[in-house]
């Protein structure tokens, strides 16, 4: 009984020393396992373990020929009541509304922008009321821009402001543009890379900044609210009319890229 019982010690002290050899064999296997795969590690941005990053930010611009005019016309009159006032403004947007349609401006075009009326509460027409309604026109002939503006300041507008020339199509205008940013990101990411010892291996992500088309802001931002043109409200309050040349030009496309490159050594 006794040489069974030191048996049955003996076993488990021998499974003892085996368990513990596992655990020593393992301990010692894992760092030889993490220093095996340690120059593969994976990078969330897409980077190969011999590619070094490079992140590159660039503009494009693309001048183009505007296909239509945008531009806000109204009328402003000071009577002795809310109502007097009102009504002389309606019947010079009446008026407006004509000329418009008149020069070939479809309904479609025409948008009210703004209504208003208040007391004025300072100065010489002290007691009296303000009205005012202005419109936004598109002119869909960019030719016949300068001849609608004098068709409305000729039958009483005295708020005029723009014209804001730019394209109907914003995006296809801005393709160009596009391509010109990425063309300057690769080169600077050329320019980088050569003088590192590198070259461009490949191309990991492009992320569009936004930009700008004449007055219109592309996506992310909104445009700034319209300026009126005190000069030519000034000539329309004294029923001169605006006979002046309005001029199209050209139309400024510009944009921002984000590119991340890979580089290798040469």
């Amino acid at each position: 009984m006794r040489q069974i019982g030191r048996a049955a010690i003996g076993g488990g002290a021998s499974s003892g020393r085996f368990a513990v050899s596992k655990r020593t064999a393992l301990i010692f296997a894992a760092p030889l396992a993490l220093a095996a795969c340690g120059d593969q590690v994976y990078d969330p941005r897409g980077v190969d373990h011999k590619e070094t990053l490079l992140s590159v930010s660039a503009t494009g611009e693309a001048e183009t020929t505007p296909d239509e005019a945008r531009f806000q016309a109204g009328v402003q009159k000071i009577a002795s009541s809310a109502k007097a006032a009102s009504e002389a403004v309606a019947e010079d947007i009446d008026k407006i509304v004509a000329a418009l349609e008149k020069n070939g401006i479809a309904e479609k075009d025409i948008q009210t922008r703004n209504v208003g009326v208040q007391r004025i509460d300072y100065g010489p027409q002290r007691g009296k009321f303000q009205a005012s309604n202005v419109v936004s026109v598109t002119v869909r002939d960019v030719d016949k821009t300068g001849a609608v503006v004098a068709a409305v300041t000729d039958v009483g507008a005295n708020i005029v402001s723009g014209p804001d020339f730019r394209m109907s199509d914003a995006e296809t205008a801005a393709n160009s543009a596009y391509g010109n940013a990425y063309k300057a990101a690769l080169a600077r990411a050329e320019a980088y890379a050569d003088a590192a010892g590198m070259k461009v291996n490949r191309v990991l992500t492009i992320r569009d900044a936004g930009g700008s088309q004449g007055g219109r802001y592309l996506p992310g931002a909104m445009p700034p609210p319209p300026v009126r043109t005190a000069a030519i409200a000034e000539q329309a309050s004294q029923d001169a009319g605006y006979n002046g040349r309005i001029m199209a030009g050209q139309t400024q496309s510009t944009v921002s890229v984000q590119v991340d490159f890979a580089l290798v050594p040469k």
